[in-house]
């Protein structure tokens, strides 16, 4: 792992580095990038960074100062995708003048501050977390959208709906995916090599899978890793997973609902806390063996859940995702194994270093360093505010919530059912978001007014399904 210039100039010459790539990120958490010839790489070029204009990304940058990236050379690695040999950093994004400030807009620079903040409370030295990665592999997709023609084609080889396809043979029924083994398993090579791009990039992998849904849903899961570096980390796997897929003739996405019936993909997140090495969240005498602290780090997520939506399931798809009958969490509360509940405690993370708790409701359109960023933000406030989840009335839920009489349903509190209700919720509870300046009130201001914009975009469009349901009344 490369520490200063000169290392990445070893770097350079080791491996024949032609182009240097430094990687942005906008208010959506999408790379951009500015590339450079290597051989104009040099220690000023860490020093004084790569302008930008950061309204571009989206940030509600008041300031008339220059923005520049400042490339962390901690990030620095080979992007496997650049048939030009191409070394690949990311960093963090300064206001220069007389103070030469961190942009506190900038997402990178927000999960900074909220670790930061965190070590600054004596609550932990470090949070732990574990995003699941869930996405679908299309052999086929094509869409349109315009005046006289709206609608979208995916298509998957081995999807049920081919079973009648002539010398097709190996077809997945409906929501029978999770685990099938080859010849089923048909982009098991392509997974495989995303995971190995993962591990030369530092990036350590628990597993690969086949998911649920059998129109080509699967998931990677990464080992658990210090927020900041993952929040890295999430974005270079989105990159690995987008043109590994293109690299075998394939399509990925993370969208949470792409296929109607089928599960729809989300992005668990699973967390712990850290003091001085020790575990905070781990007491053998607490439920499900966890600590005073980790309920009230529940409390505080519990709290907040429905503005945390906001940032965590920031699109109008996301909420197609979380709907009753496909594993998806849609009642505000906790529970042991139990994955109808938005905060699910796993049995099996018996050994106290690795007992924690999942929150079930993101998904990965979501920007990953606003997501991990609010999330302990929520906790903290959840640890400060003494905030009981069971007192409050959360939990925990140890049956199937699915299961239950409708009377006793209707006494659960839901997540919000649409963007614009979470955008509401987020509007109304975002004080401890700002706690410590962590998140600019600007850059709150300015993704809600974004969100509200995509909703009446999205909601002014009519749908296929419109037409079958509307059309002869």
């Amino acid at each position: 792992m490369a520490k200063s210039v000169k290392d990445i100039v070893k770097m350079i010459e080791e491996n024949d580095i032609k182009m240097v790539d430094f990687k942005m990120v906008d208010i959506n958490g999408q790379f951009r990038h500015v590339t450079i010839p290597a051989k104009n790489f040099s220690e000023e070029t860490l020093k004084s960074g790569i302008g930008f204009d950061a309204s571009n990304y989206g940030y509600a940058v008041v300031e008339k100062s220059d923005m520049v990236f400042i490339p962390d050379p901690e990030t620095a690695c080979i992007d496997p995708f650049c048939e030009i040999p191409t070394l690949s950093m990311t960093g963090n994004a300064m206001i220069i003048d007389k103070e030469n400030r961190p942009l506190a807009q900038y997402p990178r620079n927000i999960v900074l501050a909220a670790e930061k903040y965190m070590q600054d409370s004596g609550i932990a030295d470090e949070m732990l977390i574990l995003p699941e990665f869930e996405f679908y592999l299309f052999d086929n997709v094509g869409w349109k959208v315009s005046p006289n023609s709206i609608g979208f084609e995916i298509d998957v080889n081995q999807a049920h709906w081919n079973s009648d396809v002539e010398g097709m043979g190996c077809v997945i029924p409906k929501q029978k995916a999770y685990h099938v083994a080859k010849p089923f398993d048909a982009s098991y090579e392509c997974r495989s090599e995303m995971c190995l791009l993962m591990e030369e990039m530092g990036i350590k992998v628990k597993y690969h899978h086949p998911e649920v849904g059998a129109a080509g849903q699967f998931e990677i899961e990464p080992q658990l890793g210090k927020m900041s570096k993952m929040a890295d980390a999430s974005m270079m796997i989105k990159y690995i997973i987008h043109n590994t897929a293109a690299k075998y003739g394939k399509t990925a996405t993370f969208m949470p609902k792409p296929v109607m019936g089928e599960a729809g993909s989300g992005m668990h997140v699973h967390m712990l806390l850290l003091k001085d090495g020790e575990p905070v969240f781990s007491d053998d005498n607490g439920y499900s063996n966890l600590s005073e602290t980790a309920h009230y780090f529940m409390g505080g997520l519990l709290k907040h859940i429905a503005s945390l939506c906001a940032i965590t399931n920031p699109s109008t798809n996301s909420f197609k995702r979380l709907v009753p009958g496909f594993e998806a969490p849609v009642t505000v509360g906790y529970a042991t194994s139990n994955r109808s509940a938005v905060i699910r405690i796993p049995a099996y993370a018996k050994s106290p270093k690795m007992r924690r708790f999942e929150l079930r409701n993101p998904d990965a359109t979501c920007n990953p360093y606003f997501a991990y960023a609010a999330i302990l933000m929520a906790g903290l406030d959840g640890v400060k505010n003494k905030i009981d989840p069971h007192a409050n009335g959360w939990g925990p839920y140890d049956v199937n919530l699915y299961n239950l009489p409708e009377e006793e349903k209707a006494k659960l509190k839901s997540l919000p059912t649409s963007l614009e209700q979470a955008l509401d919720a987020l509007e109304a509870d975002h004080d401890y978001l700002t706690a410590g300046g962590v998140f600019p009130e600007e850059l709150l201001t300015k993704f809600i007014a974004s969100k509200r914009a995509e909703c009446r975009e999205m909601n002014a469009i009519p749908t296929p399904a419109e037409f079958e349901k509307y059309y002869n009344l």
